[in-house]
């Protein structure tokens, strides 16, 4: 039964292997520090954090996250460790709160390895305070218990570390979040909890604003039940509910479709749309992400266990090799060809771990691949052919493939939410990649373009007529061929803007329009914006930046890129990060703000659960295919249609 904790109370843990399980609802920091005996934390040396996200016994996330898994093995702690404290905190220097205050009251739960409960938490009462120490693990008297602690910090997280004692706290806070927003800026960002009906927006004639002037394709996703923060005793006189904030209160969606009984001794086998939601759509986008967390995390339990093999190899052969009798006769060799022979059959059964779960991951795959609509599905998917402008904004778009080395081969779709919550840099500059260090520069920048255009296309296919739009500002002319495609189906708003005149009339064209939406919603006045305003989402591909821009273009690039997304104006940067150093840290922020994808294979891309180094795949149009120019002809026509 699951022991549901209060502040200050504790529960006995009934084993040593343990997931630790935080639910923010919005991006936190988690990490961990080890104490001794007296409390005192030793060193640098024993905190885990996003910027050393690993200790003997303990694995934290490397970025900030809504949710975290910690990974905790208390017998494979160093000895005189006898407390492990989990610590919570707000990010600083990628936007979002400062105090958890203004969020929904964080909740910890101690899993065992199958998900099982063993206590839970809900850290309520918090107000100013940007950092919290939420439990404690200790030792007493031989056995492990948890401590609901609950201490929050309105100092942040240089308070909170020095408080455990650590000197030169602010030094290490700062260079916590330092981690935190160089993982951010390669981040895949999660996919949000989803209500029935969140994020969806009907065709229609009349704009995209309703009349009391919000806009829904702009709010930010919402949870799966209304996040209420409970109030305090002292500012109620009452007892404080400690009821889980997050726990769903309204129906739950039908149960997805199961699989008929797999034989004894054989796996079942997988079926599309096999995993939660209202719709066919949002069953088979959980269904993709619930394998890209499958495929992270079974990977990461395989190196882990190599790792393990390896160490435990090293220290076996330093034990053997320290004792001077070892070295003589064949002892010493006996001793490394036992060490090797345990490195090689642990190694060995993690293999087969690792195999077991790619094969159900790959059987998963090749059944999804095929069923997935348009907006999820590549290039080369038949489904394209019977394509027909949609009527309705979908809930998420590809952009394109993630794999990691142990397995190249299998394939987990980027979906990303829609509408953007944040802009797309395309690097057109050479990376370390193997494929960009082949790539001859002039190539490398076309296929940049190529790329924008194929996402351009997409976004233009899964949106309704008339409610995307794409502006396209080229300086220099230089990518004529690559927008051909565009510019041929009439698809684009308007010619692509060259020359200082052209740049400067496209850029103060949407930045008036995002100063419009702006004030109409803050004013609750959305009929009064000009009727000639389009008020459809809009993207704007801004071709080999930073050439043919001065001073006050960057500002409106970088005030769009802040902007826009909450008004329905995106940007899509097709640009080489090291042409814009002299800039210097000016651009910084436009940088962080978007999503980085390359042209060609790159494992640049972290994922939200372990930060492994994914290698990125940009969607391929096949070779001969007309698929691309079918596609836009379609959408051109229905914009003509639905004008006249």
């Amino acid at each position: 039964m699951t022991a549901e904790l209060v502040r200050g109370q504790n529960h006995t843990l009934p084993q040593t292997r343990l997931e630790i399980r935080v639910a923010a609802g919005t991006p936190v920091v988690a990490g961990a520090t080890l104490a001794d005996e007296h409390g005192t934390v030793r060193g640098t040396e024993w905190i885990a954090h996003p910027g050393s996200p690993q200790l003997p016994g303990i694995e934290v996330s490397r970025q900030a996250a809504a949710d975290h898994r910690l990974a905790v093995d208390l017998d494979a702690l160093p000895a005189p460790v006898h407390r492990v404290t989990v610590l919570l905190a707000l990010p600083t220097g990628i936007g979002g709160p400062v105090r958890f205050g203004a969020v929904a009251s964080p909740f910890v739960a101690v899993t065992g390895l199958d998900g099982t409960e063993i206590a839970t938490f809900t850290l309520t009462g918090l107000d100013t305070e940007s950092a919290v120490a939420a439990l404690e693990l200790y030792r007493r008297q031989g056995a492990w218990k948890v401590r609901a602690v609950g201490q929050g910090y309105a100092g942040g997280l240089d308070a909170m570390l020095a408080d455990q004692g650590l000197p030169r706290a602010a030094e290490l806070a700062r260079s916590i979040q330092d981690a935190v927003t160089r993982a951010t800026a390669r981040s895949v960002t999660p996919p949000p909890p989803r209500t029935p009906d969140a994020d969806r927006v009907g065709s229609g004639a009349g704009p995209v604003l309703p009349p009391d002037g919000r806009r829904p394709a702009a709010q930010p996703p919402e949870p799966l039940a209304e996040p209420v923060t409970p109030p305090s005793a002292a500012t109620t006189g009452g007892p404080i509910n400690y009821a889980h904030p997050r726990r769903q209160a309204s129906a739950p969606p039908p149960p997805p479709p199961t699989a008929p009984p797999a034989e004894p001794g054989r796996p079942a086998q997988p079926v599309a749309g096999d995993a939660t939601g209202w719709s066919m759509d949002e069953r088979l986008y959980n269904q993709i992400w619930g394998m890209f967390e499958d495929l992270a995390r079974t990977t990461a339990a395989y190196r882990s266990a190599v790792d393990f093999a390896e160490s435990r190899m090293d220290q076996e052969l330093e034990r053997t090799l320290s004792d001077p009798r070892s070295r003589i006769g064949g002892a010493g060799d006996r001793a490394r060809a036992e060490a090797r022979a345990k490195r090689d059959e642990l190694t060995t059964r993690a293999r087969e771990a690792l195999d077991r779960d790619l094969a159900q991951l790959a059987a998963e795959a090749a059944v999804v691949e095929p069923a997935l609509p348009a907006p999820f599905a590549g290039w080369d998917n038949p489904v394209w052919h019977a394509y027909r402008v949609p009527m309705e904004i979908p809930m998420a778009l590809r952009i394109g493939d993630l794999h990691l080395p142990e397995n190249p081969g299998l394939r987990i779709p980027l979906l990303v939410r829609l509408p953007l919550e944040r802009g797309i840099w395309v690097d057109s500059g050479r990376t370390s990649s193997e494929d960009a260090a082949l790539t001859d520069g002039a190539r490398l920048r076309g296929l940049a373009m190529e790329t924008a255009v194929a996402h351009a296309a997409r976004l233009l296919a899964v949106y309704p007529a008339d409610e995307f739009s794409v502006h396209v500002i080229d300086p220099a002319g230089s990518a004529a061929g690559a927008l051909a495609p565009l510019v041929r189906s009439g698809a684009l708003a308007g010619p692509p803007a060259s020359g200082a005149g052209g740049v400067a009339s496209v850029l103060a064209r949407l930045t008036r329009r995002v100063d419009l939406v702006q004030m109409a919603i803050r004013a609750g006045a959305a009929d009064s914006l000009p009727p000639d305003l389009d008020t459809g989402e809009q993207l704007l591909i801004v071709n080999d930046f930073p050439h043919g821009f001065d001073d006050r273009s960057v500002t409106q690039l970088r005030y769009l890129a802040d902007e826009g997304p909450s008004v329905g104006v995106h940007l899509m940067m097709v640009a080489d990060r090291e042409d814009a150093r002299a800039y210097g840290p000016v651009l910084d922020p436009l940088w962080r703000s978007l999503l980085r994808i390359t042209p060609v294979a790159d494992d640049h891309l972290a994922d939200p659960w372990v930060g492994h180094a994914w290698t990125y795949e940009p969607p391929r149009i096949p070779q001969g295919s007309r698929v691309l120019e079918q596609v836009l002809a379609q959408v051109a026509a229905a914009r003509r249609s639905r004008r006249s």
